[in-house]
């Protein structure tokens, strides 16, 4: 459901997102397989390409703090480009929103909410809570504006698509870290979880099982016993067991759609 003030993506625009991700290679191959001479470019043609291409600093930062080749990360920026062209039109209250990047450039360009969110459910098969969506989104935001930069883009495309095991554990407790204190406390614990369970109408307290079950979980993460959890006790956990990964909800995509977003980005 989306939340007020926020316009609903139609069918159409989840339509177009989902095939963005490919739309730049279908020009290409076009091209590649036409007989006809290639047209003289224009001006206007070179804009456009000039626009699309990633510079050659956002290239190197990418190269360096990725694991992803040079191709991948050109065309990764290509899709980065058409997604961004498709945010919602700006009101006055966004006029203000600008991120810095890396490179020291102030834009107010960038992937917003509305278009992460229709992207995580379309190309990743992330369906979750409008909470969860939110925590993903600000954990891929970097510079805290609002909006999905280049080098947030790239970085968090790297955890979802070539992460580590310990990078992945490391962005999943950014997430369930709700307020970014360096813990996952057991308040914390019950507003992520306290939907995962079907509650029976002759419950007297609908919440009880979900206190237990954050009992649980929390005996088995709380490594050093003091009630909470902290980063070292998520990574220890996970690297004894990696199932508990997602232990407070699904942040990251499966398989499937890792592969085939792999896939097309090597094209």
């Amino acid at each position: 459901m989306s939340k007020p003030n926020e316009p609903n993506v139609s069918t159409r625009g989840r339509t177009l997102i989902l095939k963005s991700i490919s739309l730049f290679l279908s020009g290409r191959n076009a091209r590649s397989n036409s007989q006809q001479p290639k047209p003289v470019k224009t001006k206007k043609m070179n804009d456009k390409d000039s626009k699309n291409k990633i510079s050659p600093k956002l290239l190197e930062i990418a190269k360096k703090e990725t694991h992803f080749t040079r191709l991948e990360i050109e065309n990764l920026y290509k899709v980065y480009r058409r997604l961004i062209s498709m945010n919602r039109p700006k009101t006055h209250q966004d006029k203000n929103v600008a991120a810095t990047s890396s490179i020291g450039k102030t834009t107010s360009e960038g992937i917003d909410r509305v278009i992460f969110r229709e992207l995580l459910h379309s190309s990743f098969d992330i369906v979750t809570e409008d909470m969860m969506m939110d925590r993903i989104f600000c954990v891929w935001d970097k510079t805290n504006s609002g909006l999905i930069t280049p080098e947030s883009w790239f970085l968090g495309l790297n955890i979802f698509l070539r992460g580590t095991l310990a990078e992945q554990t490391d962005f999943c407790f950014f997430v369930y870290d709700l307020n970014a204190d360096g813990f996952i406390t057991k308040d914390e614990m019950f507003q992520l979880l306290k939907n995962c369970l079907i509650k029976q109408p002759q419950d007297e307290d609908p919440d009880e099982g979900v206190k237990d079950l954050v009992e649980i979980i929390l005996r088995k993460l709380d490594k050093d016993k003091d009630g909470k959890v902290s980063l070292d006790d998520y990574r220890t956990s996970v690297k004894e067991e990696p199932l508990l990964l997602e232990a407070f909800g699904r942040c990251l995509p499966n398989e499937r759609a890792t592969d085939t977003f792999i896939t097309t980005m090597k094209m």
